[in-house]
């Protein structure tokens, strides 16, 4: 598959190289989300030395990283070298003989530390002295969220304040599928981020998966034991330094219909208090989200749900983690038999997530009357009254935008569109304490496909499709 979209995160590594100064740089994010892929289109451009660490002892370790930069500097891996230290400024002598500034990638550095704790000091001594003097470019990578941020992020880290850039990279945007996956249906796009959403390693195997329907590649891919994501949330939770697999109670709960913390902690048999910090940790690795209705305070517990926030994990704690026993015997038509149970509810979660993300990002907005530093659409619900799927307001509180998102495998045709608009207009507002509901209101439905309509409103509302959502010509 090709390498797309991350424009910015490339701009942001090419600073590093721009500044012509000693510089350190750190990428860090969940596993599969294609960093090792970024890294290396960026070490090509550049013309720099990439190594990645694993489990092995610190002398083998050292030993690879020494094969890597010999291609730059012959001689390097010629030296037994006794300790990081000497060959870490061994290095920068030779780069600067050579007047050869990097960059050098360090992939998976946790995995180092792990083998040399002292690692970390002794980086920091390197970056302030050697690196700076010698104009050297450095980055390291690494997969485990926890170790990174504590190695980069936390005050106390001996590498704490010296990164010139620190990237924490994301998902990629639905809107970029369509270009990945090369489709131009809105209902496959939607139907890929379902099963995929934005993690490349995923996208990388459907597209290798040759053709067919998404659903028929989540079964080769997923549901069949023999499928390379079978097992992947386990895989995935196992391979975090250090391993995250005791966290995978909670998710269950979560993808069993638990979403308060009460509900999760009765699910578990385990006091509320007790899940604050487990909670986090999946947060920090991007598969929960903490949800509150749109205007309520970051610190209200009251109100908080936690749902998987990635598409992937909602389909395989639903479908894949409570019929494992199911999945290890039945035929191919049994299996998508199961699926298809879900798949509609699916679909319909992630179409609603894909509008908030789009909404938030898309270029097209203005005709809204969305400009930038509006606040990120949310969820709104309260107990006895109607939910809204997306709220957002200007920074002025002057303008309130309220939305829908609706979905159909088929397209919608106008005489539904215009029941939707019609109930969309006598639905409750939104209860926002201490916002003043008397402002300029936007209504706005989203769908993923009308037949035959052209406009852009009916009856007042602002119908969006899903092509103009995934930026479809």
């Amino acid at each position: 598959m090709n390498f797309i979209d991350r424009e910015s995160e490339l701009k942001r590594l090419d600073r590093l190289v721009a500044a012509r100064e000693g510089s350190f740089g750190v990428v860090y994010g969940r596993r599969r989300i294609g960093k090792t892929r970024l890294i290396l289109e960026w070490c090509r451009k550049h013309g720099g030395v990439y190594c990645v660490a694993d489990r092995s002892a610190a002398e083998i370790q050292k030993r690879y990283l020494a094969e890597a930069v010999s291609g730059h500097l012959p001689g390097f891996a010629d030296v037994v070298y006794p300790d990081w230290r000497s060959l870490l400024s061994r290095l920068a002598a030779d780069a600067k003989a050579r007047a050869w500034h990097g960059p050098i990638v360090i992939d998976e550095l946790p995995y180092l530390v792990l083998s040399s704790p002292e690692l970390p000091s002794v980086l920091q001594q390197w970056v302030d002295h050697d690196v700076r003097r010698n104009r050297l470019v450095v980055v390291v990578v690494g997969s485990s969220q926890r170790m990174m941020q504590g190695l980069v992020l936390h005050r106390e880290s001996p590498l704490y304040g010296r990164a010139a850039e620190i990237l924490d990279l994301q998902p990629l945007r639905a809107r970029v599928l369509p270009e990945g996956l090369h489709t131009t249906d809105v209902r496959s796009a939607v139907e890929a981020y379902t099963a995929w959403g934005g993690v490349p390693r995923y996208w990388e195997l459907a597209w290798s998966a040759g053709e067919g329907t998404t659903m028929s590649k989540v079964d080769d891919i997923v549901l069949d034991p023999m499928g390379p994501l079978h097992q992947e949330p386990e895989s995935l939770l196992v391979e975090e330094v250090p391993s995250a697999k005791e966290l995978r109670p909670l998710l269950d709960a979560i993808g069993f219909g638990s979403h308060r913390i009460s509900e999760i902690g009765g699910r578990l048999d385990r006091p509320a208090t007790s899940l604050a910090r487990p909670l986090v940790r999946l947060m920090a690795m991007g598969l929960v989200a903490r949800d509150l209705p749109f205007g309520e305070h970051e610190k209200s517990s009251k109100k908080a749900l936690y749902r998987l926030s990635d598409p992937f994990f909602r389909m395989w704690f639903r479908v894949v983690a409570p019929h494992r026993s199911f999945l290890a015997t039945a035929s191919p038509s049994l299996r998508r038999s199961l699926l298809k149970k879900h798949w509609d509810a699916l679909v319909a979660t992630a179409w609603e997530d894909l509008c908030r993300q789009e909404l938030n990002e898309a270029d097209w907005k203005m005709r809204l009357g969305i400009a930038s530093g509006w606040a990120p659409p949310r969820r709104w619900w309260k107990k006895d009254r109607a939910e809204w799927d997306l709220v957002t307001e200007d920074p002025e509180q002057e303008r309130l935008l309220i939305g829908e998102a609706k979905w159909s495998k088929e397209p919608f045709s106008e005489k539904r569109l215009e029941r939707l608009t019609l109930d969309l207009l006598k639905k409750p507002l939104p209860d926002l304490p201490g916002r003043d509901l008397d402002r300029v209101l936007v209504r706005a439905l989203f769908v993923p496909e009308v037949r035959g309509r052209t406009g852009d409103q009916l009856n007042g509302v602002q119908v969006i499709t899903g092509k103009e959502l995934l930026g479809i010509a």
